[in-house]
């Protein structure tokens, strides 16, 4: 791969994880704007992009001719339709990255030209904010050096880690769906502060608050989250009585279901 300040990078939609992914490349500085395009069918989300010095288009063909690193960032649907429109202009040069929920690397690469450098990305929401969670794996052309300069691109979009795709379904289900999962938590906890009389706006702050604060915690502070959860709890306080009201509840196994729901249903997309 070329030094990231001449990369010419493209993006195929110009939805919430295209943009944060272009925003966390550029805030690092290394690449330019002015080397960065992306296409979409409709002008609705161009402007954030024009607001970082970015090209819009509404040709795919441009994104391709324009740029060596591609990101596929389109409705899991939508991949066969947009791919077969493009197959042709593909080169061994480029580097295809999908984004797709549940698209494998066997029906990109099934859907490109023999040779083509293939990889699956997942990102999540968090991106927007330089605090995301992505997964990146390596087609069956094994460019692992790609993937590690790759994974250096896009640091700045918050935690990177390369690995099989096999792992893709379960990272969808952990880190895709599960900021919603945390969104839910959060409201849960704020309504609670709400039912024992605090006021909502405030609620709401302190559970995100709290959120945000126990993530940093357990990301930066090199411990297990047992161990975490065990110094917070005093022997008959306030924090071990509402651990057993959770459990009782049936949390732990609500959430283990969740995730697994949410990567068999990743699979049964990669299926279709």
């Amino acid at each position: 791969m070329d030094e990231f300040s001449q990369l010419k990078i493209g993006f195929i939609g110009a939805g919430n994880m295209a943009y944060g992914i272009a925003q966390g490349i550029l805030r690092a500085g290394d690449v330019v704007a002015s080397n960065v395009i992306v296409s979409a069918p409709s002008k609705n989300n161009f402007s954030r992009f024009q607001a970082m010095g970015v090209a819009v288009t509404h040709s795919n063909e441009e994104v391709i001719h324009s740029s060596r690193l591609v990101f596929l960032a389109v409705k899991p649907h939508l991949i066969p339709t947009v791919l077969r429109a493009l197959s042709e202009h593909v080169t061994p040069q480029h580097i295809i990255v999908s984004v797709a929920a549940g698209v494998t690397i066997g029906t990109l690469e099934g859907l490109l030209p023999g040779g083509s450098c293939v990889m699956r990305l997942m990102p999540n929401l968090p991106c927007m904010l330089q605090e995301g969670a992505l997964l990146l794996a390596c087609g069956t052309e094994d460019k692992q050096e790609v993937a590690s300069q790759l994974k250096v691109l896009l640091s700045p979009c918050g935690l990177v880690e390369v690995g099989p795709e096999s792992w893709i379904d379960a990272h969808t289900g952990l880190s895709g769906s599960g900021v919603a999962f945390v969104y839910v938590f959060a409201e849960a906890l704020a309504e609670g502060a709400v039912k024992m009389g605090m006021p909502c706006a405030l609620a709401q702050r302190f559970a995100a608050q709290t959120i945000l604060g126990a993530g940093h915690l357990l990301r930066d502070g090199e411990k297990h989250p047992a161990q975490l959860k065990a110094e917070v709890c005093t022997p008959g306080g306030t924090t071990v009585y509402g651990l057993h009201a959770l459990e009782k509840g049936g949390l732990r196994a609500a959430v283990m279901g969740a995730v697994e729901a949410a990567t068999e249903r990743a699979r049964e997309l990669g299926r279709r």
